[in-house]
């Protein structure tokens, strides 16, 4: 079977799944034209969106998901409200959640309006809601997040809701973050 690599730029509200039972929107209702089955590599949460790899290469999926390979992972965060210097720095070191502690993580505070926050965070783990649980951990919430990376994959000027195929040299440097 041919490998196949899609990049998509995941919309809010659409289920990273398959089929949901409950008929809602799902990301597989984006990939028209698409004649393999592809699985997605990770999870973005119905209200997550940007960069989502599909691929029927199993192999690499297991790879880029695998926390012992630290595959990084870069988001655009906009806080529900204004972060300080030492809550961004708490991120930095890492803050402990339920599950236990979190890897530091890359921090740039992009700007701030009177009451809200935006910056860019790059994680190398991938725990369920885990950006938003270590914005709550810091004493905040998170209104708005996109995935914008993947390793040195970025999503580029790809419309929300469509996808295309990675080049084999995006497949090659992928591989290659690992």
């Amino acid at each position: 079977q041919k490998k196949l690599y899609l990049l998509l730029n995941k919309p809010k509200g659409y289920l990273t799944t398959y089929r949901d039972p409950e008929g809602r929107a799902t990301v597989y209702d984006l990939l028209e034209g698409v004649d393999a089955f592809v699985s997605p590599v990770g999870r973005l949460d119905k209200d997550t969106s940007g960069l989502l790899i599909l691929t029927n290469d199993t192999q690499l999926a297991e790879r880029l998901t695998n926390p012992e390979h630290k595959a990084p992972k870069t988001y655009l965060v906009k806080a529900s409200s204004r972060l300080s210097d030492e809550q961004l720095e708490q991120l930095r070191r890492g803050v402990t959640l339920k599950d236990g502690p979190t890897r530091p993580a890359v921090v740039e505070r992009l700007r701030d309006s009177a009451n809200k926050s935006f910056f860019e965070i790059t994680i190398t783990e991938g725990r369920n809601r885990q950006v938003r649980r270590m914005v709550e951990a810091i004493g905040s919430t998170v209104s708005k997040l996109v995935r914008t990376r993947i390793g040195d994959l970025e999503i580029g000027g790809l419309e929300i809701g469509k996808h295309r195929a990675l080049t084999a040299e995006e497949v090659r440097r992928l591989k290659g973050v690992l």
